[in-house]
């Protein structure tokens, strides 16, 4: 996988690691086109870890297979939307109708944008935690990146990312991997077997990460509260459940 070449508005900052987020969001936002159960959750699973050890390799760090599968989330599950786009690729023997196509492509580009949005958030804000030094060769040792992942995941459950999903949403619905792959399921139901990339996909895939990428730049508030919220979260970790139902929370 190439690093995406940024073409970002005037005065925007140029960044390697923030590419590579990009980039392999883009690309965790395609696995969902395979449509093989398990095969497209091992396939996201892998572009995360991926990215969780680029940049970390970025700051000359190595970690343990478990301290990546912390920080990557690799026991997330998908959406409740992504298991019905899943559960709906499965039925591709029915005969399709017109609606249901309508309603699939939706679904599908739902999915897309759903672990799009999650490995941007995820993987901008682990980016953060490297520029503040949460980690390093020592506490990647110990339970701190399970607290950096929790941190994570609190934060992102704070904000509001409509206006960003929307966004990822217009970028996915146009793009013609996405485009060629529903019609290549609906063409031949009968074959829903792993997909072939199609030539001058790469290309695409760079350029939908590099638009990604000025987003990056134009929602840089947002991503800035995005932050406040996971430097909190990290600092005041929530308390275990059995705590809470103690307090009465």
């Amino acid at each position: 996988m190439s690093e995406p070449t940024p073409r970002l508005p005037p005065g925007a900052p140029s960044s390697a690691p923030l590419g590579r987020v990009a980039l392999h969001a883009v690309a965790a936002g395609l696995t969902p086109l395979i449509p093989v159960p398990f095969l497209d959750d091992y396939a996201l699973y892998q572009v995360r870890e991926q990215l969780v050890r680029s940049l970390l390799e970025e700051r000359g760090l190595r970690a343990s297979t478990q301290a990546v599968e912390a920080l990557a989330g690799s026991s997330l599950g998908r959406t409740l939307g992504g298991r019905l786009a899943s559960y709906l690729k499965g039925l591709m023997l029915l005969p399709v109708k017109k609606v249901f196509r309508k309603v699939f492509f939706v679904l599908w580009v739902k999915d897309c944008v759903d672990v799009a949005s999650v490995s941007l958030h995820h993987g901008y804000l682990l980016h953060h935690a490297l520029e503040r030094g949460d980690l390093d060769a020592l506490s990647l040792q110990g339970d701190k990146p399970a607290a950096v992942h929790a941190a994570i995941v609190a934060a992102c459950a704070e904000v509001d990312a409509r206006p960003i999903n929307q966004a990822l949403r217009r970028l996915f619905a146009s793009s013609r991997v996405l485009m060629a792959e529903a019609t290549r399921v609906f063409r031949n139901p009968g074959n829903v077997g792993p997909r072939t990339p199609e030539p001058g996909e790469g290309t695409e895939v760079k350029s939908l990460s590099e638009r990604l990428l000025a987003l990056l730049w134009e929602e840089r508030g947002y991503f800035t509260t995005l932050e406040t919220h996971y430097a909190r979260h990290l600092t005041t970790p929530a308390p275990p459940p059995e705590m809470k139902a103690a307090s009465g929370a």
